[in-house]
């Protein structure tokens, strides 16, 4: 038999029927489990199970991993607070005090137990205004602080005497930057004198000092 005769009397191959093709994906499936860290053989890149190390799948964990370094550091922004040696620091000077953010918190806090929580609203306005150039935004600035701590109809008003108020009046008509620094620093002085010491007699001052020096001691 020659050989073109041998090809065409050789049995066609099998055909693959749809019922083995699956018998053959069932098999797939129940295959036993890999090792740990080995990827499943012939798995795409989207394996239902989540067990293939393709990027898919890294990048999801990933992306979990960062949400939840996300989440821990704004905790740990929020539960920030001021250390011993700071909370110290403001008995020695109120200059001090009033320079850190915290201690301007504490310090409103205590204010406005006092109802007295407008005179470091108005000094720390006068600070914001002294920071300004334009003399757009002064003169805004300038109004809206006089409107809200100086005039006589605001229900915020702010004591100064009648000299001081008097020149603040005068310079209204060409406002400047530092045209609140003389009634700044009255208010600075009745703070310092009169609120400050009850501060730092008061419970917030003291719970704070307290909770404070409680946490240094913890392990």
């Amino acid at each position: 038999m020659d050989t073109w005769t041998r090809r065409m009397t050789r049995p066609a191959p099998r055909s693959v029927s749809g019922v083995e093709m699956r018998k053959r994906q069932a098999a797939h499936i129940e295959a036993p489990p890999q090792a740990p860290g080995q990827p499943r053989p012939n798995t795409c890149c989207l394996c239902w199970c989540g067990c293939c190390k393709c990027l898919w799948n890294e990048d999801r964990i990933e992306r979990s991993e960062r949400q939840t370094c996300k989440m821990d550091s704004i905790e740990a922004v929020e539960e920030q607070q001021p250390s011993l040696d700071e909370v110290l620091s403001w008995a020695r000077s109120f200059e001090m005090m009033l320079r850190s953010l915290e201690g301007r918190e504490v310090f409103r806090e205590f204010l406005r137990s006092e109802y007295s929580e407008d005179n470091l609203l108005f000094w720390l306005a006068c600070e914001e205004l002294k920071k300004e150039t334009d003399p757009a935004v002064v003169e805004e600035k300038s109004r809206i602080i006089y409107e809200d701590y100086v005039s006589i109809l605001s229900p915020k008003e702010v004591s100064l005497d009648s000299r001081v108020r008097e020149g603040i009046n005068q310079n209204l008509a060409e406002p400047s930057n530092l045209m609140y620094e003389e009634a700044q620093f009255q208010i600075y002085t009745l703070m310092h004198r009169d609120s400050f010491p009850r501060f730092l007699n008061s419970s917030v001052y003291r719970d704070l000092l307290a909770n404070r020096r409680r946490a240094c001691l913890d392990p």
